[in-house]
């Protein structure tokens, strides 16, 4: 089946490029070339992927992101950008970017990541469907339902972005194992992940903070040298 994916793009020659390119490798695309105009398309469309532009005309990237994912879409968004400011990369990863690429782009990477998000989001649609019959993880007082994407530690709620859930549901699911910062990546970001590796130990310590702070028993452990892994509160140390 052909994956389609929206370009959010206000640069005609940039978004020509793109379309050229995603037609070589046997996708479908359509352009939007300001952000109202984008989010309406991305709203009421089918798509596999979205690639958007921070700097857009109307409005800005981070802001339909915003609206996107408050709207319940879970469509894999990789952000381009201009800018190599943290901020605004921290800022669209917060709110449910999946990847980036900061201008100029290699054309082959941004390929690349198009293909593991593609497939990840694959791997994880088939997951979901098999985790109909059982929707919850449960590690101590740590709930998780894969079907709604909703956290909850001692029935309070616990707001995670996209990744973070992916995360936590990878440890979840393995609780008691100790798990390489490589099966991690492997796992979770995809086996041609081409980022900093050191977006594991990150991402850990985000979910620390939303998961185990305040909790006298802490549910992520690491194991020096090896990896992390998630145990309930009677497992020991």
């Amino acid at each position: 089946m052909t994956q389609h994916i929206l370009i959010v793009e206000d640069e005609d020659k940039i978004a020509r490029v793109l379309q050229l390119e995603l037609e070589h490798e046997g996708y479908t695309s359509e352009r939007a070339a300001d952000g109202r105009q984008g989010l309406a398309m991305a709203a009421s469309g089918e798509w596999d992927l979205i690639l958007l532009d921070i700097m857009l005309p109307e409005l800005n990237g981070l802001e339909v992101l915003r609206r996107l994912r408050q709207q319940g879409s879970q469509i894999p968004v990789v952000l381009l950008t201009a800018r190599d400011a943290v901020p605004d990369l921290v800022s669209g990863l917060d709110q449910g970017a999946n990847d980036y690429v900061t201008k100029p782009f290699a054309i082959e990477e941004l390929l690349a990541r198009i293909r593991n998000l593609l497939r990840m989001a694959s791997q994880q649609q088939e997951a979901a469907q098999a985790a109909l019959i059982d929707e919850e993880i449960q590690v101590d007082g740590l709930v998780m339902n894969i079907r709604t994407r909703q956290v909850a530690r001692d029935g309070q709620p616990v707001e995670l972005t996209p990744k973070e859930f992916d995360l936590l549901y990878f440890l979840a699911y393995r609780q008691g194992e100790v798990l390489s910062r490589e099966q991690i990546l492997s796992e979770v970001w995809g086996y041609d992940f081409v980022g900093d590796t050191n977006v594991v130990d990150v991402y850990i310590r985000y979910l620390r903070q939303k998961v185990d702070q305040g909790f006298p028993c802490k549910l992520i452990h690491t194991l020096r040298g090896v990896g992390y892994l998630v145990k309930d509160c009677d497992a020991g140390t």
